[in-house]
Order: structure tokens, then sequence, then C-alpha cells
């Protein structure tokens, strides 16, 4: 039964919110006076709302414009996120298990996913809080990515640990834009994305289909994309549709011993041959904006996402190959309303509900003929929230955001192998106070600051009193800290910097190979860092931007079974990470651009007993040229200077490797209509 911090979800149920529209307009005109994000790149205008808005987020927010994405080549959108400041990539390269980005101090391994990851403001997280359901996303129908750092966003709750991430895509407006890739590895690429708007009726189509072999033997991948998003303008209010699918097929290549990860990369073990899967996605949601008065706006979603990943895995020669199976069907609904009182002061109000139904299933295989069951589990979950914020300025130089959510977990767990039940942790009530401050002492500067907390439970049987556990297990509390200095100078300089901290209590992490499903304790954990941005524009014609952000994560207080981690290193978090470019258009046809990322090395488990592994500077180049205003042939150079990067984990008795790609070149043609 639905408390007090879920009175206002029963709407929700079918309804949510999009932070697109705003977010659109803010960067089409430039940095607006006393707005802590940071921009890179353009997003086209579609129709503006305030609900649920990154400009009353006075945090690090970072958004990469839709003309930098869609011209992108990548096997994974997630790769994308390279382009954004203070972003961990890490590349498993193992088929549809790929990689994920991660920030704030926190990886990727698959343990626990620290952002909330959003598609047009729709929650796509799976159950644990991985980010599967990227792949539905195409670049060419992308219009913006914002990246929201920190502690102190209200407007979400589950998987909202770090941060949280709205991949946004192309609603509105006619057009054609087709884009064919071709390049290294045997890679094809073909992409559509097409609009048609008629007076108040708006439709929106993708089809992209990605094949190619991949640098490593044994790693081929099939990826067909589909959208459709159909949308109806009232005048004041805009009801729209969007459906999504992706079905997916890969092999994966598997890792390789530090013996053969340095002498012959582009190899797969024998044991690897049969290892692969494919994964079928889907997302449903209905979309509802608008504005009730001129002082009240509405915004509000309801959407279902399906998933089913099948995957054959042996990770070394010393396990088995295991099948695992995953059956994920969530749904949901947000709401957000949002009340401009007088000029100084702004209420919204929101929340959230998401219900799971979820099956996991695993065997132990030989060459995918099925020889014995390790795991069946069927569990729901339901997590509902709800959030109230103001915004308060009584000046035009002071903005005052105090915010507090409140979230509760519900669900039941099946062990159908053995036969046995048990009910969810009892979490209670989560409550995360927040407040952030911005101050612009002059022109040009605003100076921030927040304060914030968020929550993690445990993902799979980690989030039930399942045996020999007979003690509620508490969500582990994020409680994070920000200052930071924003600096712009119309529209040719922006630039800021930012230092953070971030403690968890008993931050959980997840086992990777764990039959049941089960969890360890991490202990108590801090994080903390600063973060460098600048994007310069001297002339029309040049475009200058960089990052640096240097970080520590550590275990302060360790589980009391190892004691002797405490003061030791996060596995898989490397203490700096860099981006920058440079984008030259020395006349209106032409385009040369030089970007490139990278990261220092990070320890292999949280002993710190195996080395320091995975550091890399990966460098790109393009070259794109007009044909005709309608037509633009391009080239893309990824890892020119052919850098032997790699990711690399301990499994608990051999260090693995997966190299990735060398030095590879693409070619494109871009129509647009």
């Amino acid at each position: 039964m639905l408390t007090v911090p879920g009175l206002m979800l029963g709407l929700a149920l079918a309804f949510p919110a999009t932070a697109q529209t705003d977010t659109a307009r803010t960067a089409a005109t430039g940095p607006v006076e006393g707005d802590t994000r940071f921009t890179i790149g353009d997003i086209v205008v579609t129709a503006p709302s305030m609900a649920r808005s990154t400009e009353n987020v006075l945090t690090s927010v970072d958004v990469l414009g839709g003309n930098i994405v869609q011209r992108q080549s990548v096997d994974n959108t997630w790769e994308l996120f390279a382009r954004l400041p203070g972003v961990v990539l890490t590349d498993f390269n193992q088929g549809t298990t790929s990689g994920r980005f991660s920030i704030r101090g926190f990886n990727g391994e698959g343990e626990i996913n620290a952002v909330k990851l959003l598609i047009d403001g729709v929650p796509t997280n799976d159950n644990a809080g991985g980010m599967t359901g990227i792949d539905m996303v195409s670049p060419l129908d992308i219009a913006g990515i914002e990246l929201v750092r920190g502690t102190s966003d209200p407007r979400w709750g589950l998987h909202n640990i770090a941060g949280n991430a709205n991949i946004l895509t192309r609603i509105g407006g006619s057009y054609l834009d087709a884009r064919a890739i071709a390049g290294a590895f045997g890679t094809i690429d073909g992409q559509v994305s097409a609009g048609l708007e008629r007076g108040q009726f708006s439709q929106n189509y993708l089809v992209s289909y990605r094949r190619t072999d991949a640098f490593r033997d044994h790693a081929d991948l099939d990826r067909l994309n589909l959208a459709a998003k159909w949308f109806y303008d009232f005048g004041s209010t805009r009801l729209g549709a969007i459906v999504r699918h992706s079905n997916a097929t890969a092999e994966e290549p598997g890792y390789l011993t530090d013996a053969d990860a340095y002498t012959n990369r582009r190899r797969s073990y024998a044991v690897s041959e049969t290892d692969g899967g494919k994964r079928r996605l889907g997302q449903y949601s209905v979309h509802l904006d608008s504005d009730l008065t001129g002082d009240l706006a509405l915004s509000a979603k309801g959407y279902a996402n399906a998933l089913r990943d099948d995957r054959y895995v042996r990770f070394s020669a010393n396990v088995a190959q295991q099948r695992r199976l995953t059956q994920e069907w969530q749904y949901g609904g947000t709401l957000a309303l949002h009340y401009h009182a007088s000029d100084a002061l702004m209420i919204e109000a929101g929340g959230d509900v998401q219900v799971q139904d979820n099956k996991s299933l695993r065997w132990l295989t030989n060459r995918r003929i099925l020889t014995s069951q390790t795991r069946d589990q069927k569990f729901s979950l339901t997590v509902y929230g709800g959030y109230l914020q103001a915004v308060i300025e009584p000046t035009d130089w002071l903005k005052i955001t105090p915010a507090w959510r409140l979230d509760r977990v519900e669900g039941d767990f099946t062990n159908r192998l053995a036969g046995t039940t048990a009910p969810i942790n009892d979490y209670g009530t989560i409550s995360q106070p927040k407040l952030s401050v911005a101050i612009v002492p002059v022109h040009g500067v605003t100076v921030y600051g927040n304060y914030g907390r968020t929550f993690q439970i445990g993902a799979g049987s980690g989030a039930y009193l399942v045996a020999p556990r007979v003690v509620d297990v508490a969500a582990s509390i994020n409680e994070g800290f920000e200052g930071g200095v924003k600096l712009t100078r119309g529209r040719w300089l922006e630039a800021r910097v930012a230092l953070w901290q971030q403690t968890a209590s008993g931050e959980l992490k997840r086992r990777l190979n764990d039959p049941s499903g089960d969890f360890d304790n991490l202990g108590k954990t801090r994080r903390r860092g600063v973060d460098f941005q600048i994007d310069v524009k001297p002339v029309r014609s040049v475009a200058l931007w960089g990052s640096y952000s240097h970080q520590t994560a550590r275990i302060v207080t360790p589980d009391p079974a190892t004691p002797s981690q405490a003061g030791n290193a996060i596995d898989h978090v490397p203490q700096n990470v860099f981006s920058g470019g440079l984008d030259l258009t020395p006349d209106p046809k032409l385009r040369v651009s030089f970007w490139g990322n990278g990261q220092s090395s990070y320890e292999l488990n949280p002993a710190n007993t195996q080395g320091r592994y995975g550091d890399y500077v990966v460098l790109n180049a393009e070259l794109a040229y007009k044909v005709t205003p309608q037509l633009e042939l391009s080239a893309q150079l990824k890892n020119l200077a052919n850098d032997h990067y790699e990711y690399v984990w301990y499994d608990g008795t051999q260090r693995l490797h997966a190299p990735a790609d060398p030095r590879s070149l693409f070619g494109a043609v871009r129509l647009s209509f």
C-alpha cells in the first residue's frame, strides 16, 4: 500500500516527465546567468517544458549536443560518453556485454552501477543498475545527452547514487537524415532518422543496423534498432507515445592471460569459441506535458521496459561455461508539477514508481549443451518515492534550492530450485535531504555549493532477506558535498572547477560469479575529487575544449571479514581522467576535428594485491566535407596513435585481459534533407 511519499504517484502509473526541451532551449540561446550547466555542441529546440528541468539542479551538469553525437562511429552508445568530462569507460568488449560508463569515483564492474540512466526521461536501468537499455539508442537519433553528477538532484531515487544521465532523442520537426558507415574490421552501419511534422502532429522514426567482425577473433556483432515517436500538440498540452526495439546477436572473444595479452591481442581461446549471446530490448512509453495555467506546468510519463538477455560465457579454462538468462519486465511512471508562485519562488513536487517482475536463471553448460542448473530465481521489486523542491531567488544574484526526497521499497523473492521464499529487506523510509546554493557575485561568475543524500539497495537476491542471513541489510546511504565556480564570457568562454566528496555507509559489492547472486559488503567508503573543465571559442571557426578530473576512492571501514582492506583503493577506479578536443571549420564546407580521452591505471581488487593496469590515452581525428548542403563525406581515424590499451580484471586466481581496438579508419556518407 502506498504511503505518504507515494500519494502523488497514483497518476504517475500512467504518465511521466521530460527534461529534454528546457535544456534544448537553454543550449540554443547560450549560457544563462547563475546556471551551473556546461554545454558542448548544440541541441535543437522542440517544445519547452519547465517540469523536471536540469535548470533547477545546481550541481555539475554537462550537456553534449546532438551535432557532435550524430557524427560518431561507435559499436555501442555508451562509448559516446567519452566526450563528457569526468567519465570513466569500462570496455569489457564481450559481445552484448560490451561495457559501461561511470562517474564520481565509482566503477563499471557490473557490481554496482551508480548512474541512473534515462531515455527521453524514461528510467532505463536493469534491476542491478546496468545500462543494457542504452543499446536501444543509435547516434543519429540523439538530440543531446545530459549528465548530472553528484547527490543533490532530488528528481530520481533508485540507482541515482552518483548522478544520472538522460539521452534525449529527436522529437518533432520535418527532416530525413541518413548516414552510412563502412570501415575497419568489416564494419558496416546504416542509420536513417526521419521526422514529419504537419500542423500539430509530429512523427519521428529510426531504423538502424550495425554489423562488425570486430578487432578480435570470434567477436562478430549484429544489432538492429527501431524506434517510432508520435506527438500531438494541443497548444498548451502535448501528448505522445514512443516505441523502441533492439535485437542484437554477438560472439564473445573471452579474456587473455598475462602470457598472451601483449603478444597476440586478436586471439580468442578455444574455450570461448561457443561463447556469445542474444539480447532483445523493448521500451514503450506515453508522455504528457501540459501548461495547466500560466504559472503551473505538469509533466508525466508512463512506461514499460522489457529485457531478455541470453548469454553463454566461459571466463577462463579454470571454470565451466555458463548459460545466463535474464528476463525483466519493468512498469512505472513519473510525475512532476512545477508551480511558479512568484518571481522569487518556484515549487516543484514530483515522484516516480517502478514495478519489476524479474527472473534470473543459470546453468552449467558444455559448448552450449546444458549439464546442470545452478540458479532459478524469480523476484518482484517495487520502488516508489516522491520529492519536494523549492527554488528561491530573493535577488538576481542568489538562488537557493532546498529539497527533500523519500523512497520506499517492497518485493518478494523465490528460489525455485530450493523451493524457498524470502521477503524484501526492511529498508524503511529512505530519507534524502538536499540543499543547493548558487551565487553570482559579478557578471559571468557563478559560485555554487550543494549537499545531498542518495541510496543504494542490493541487486538481485541481495535485496532480500535470504538465508543464511537473519538480519535485514540496511540501505547504503551516500552523502555528498560539492563546491564549484563557473565562469562564462559571452559565447566564447565557459569554464568550471568543482571540489566534491561522497561517502557511503555499508557499500555493497556484487559478486560476478556467485550462483546465488549474493553480494559482498565493501564497507564504509569515501570518494573525493576535483574536476576542471574549459570550452573556448576564440573565433567562429575554432572551438577548443578540455577536462581533467583527479579522484580517489577508498575503503574507510572495511567489512569485518576483510580488516586488512582498511585504507585500500577501490578497484577499477583510475585517479586521473581527462578528455579534450579541437574543432576547426576554416570553410563552411570543411570540418577538421581532433579529440581524445584517457585515464591513469587502477587496482584490480579491493585487496590491492594484483598491481595496477588500465591506463591509456586514445586520440581520434575526423575530416568532413560538405559536397552540397545535403551531402557530407567524412572519415574518422580512431586511436590514431595506436595505443595498446585494455580492460583487466582479476577472477581470484589470475588476471584476465580484454584488449581494445587498435588504430582503425571509418568512412561515412551523410544525406540530410
